[in-house]
């Protein structure tokens, strides 16, 4: 019996001595673990344009070689709208 409270005195004292660290700790969280993001959020913003950039571009292609005509991105922002406004006006919030 002795040796399982020992055991649970030892895990307690620890879990203690953790959260007072993490309480008196002055700087952040990442700072705590040496956390650093691995690419800016300008860089993320940029990175989703390119990709949006590239799917247009790779439609427009496909639509090309059907005969069909492209799209820019001004109509498909509109197409994307309307979209949202028929999918707000069913009352559904997520589009499922």
């Amino acid at each position: 019996m002795g040796f399982v409270l020992l055991t649970l005195g030892m895990l307690a004292l620890m879990i203690g001595v953790l959260l007072l660290i993490g309480h008196f700790y002055q700087g952040s969280s990442a700072d705590l673990v040496d956390w650093k993001p691995t690419r800016s959020p300008e860089v993320e913003v940029q990175n989703e344009i390119d990709d949006v950039r590239q799917m247009l571009e790779a439609q427009n292609e496909m639509r090309r070689r059907r005969g069909a005509p492209e799209v820019d991105e001004g109509r498909l922002r509109a197409e994307i709208e309307d979209e949202e406004i028929e999918r707000l006006r069913r009352g559904d919030p997520l589009g499922g």
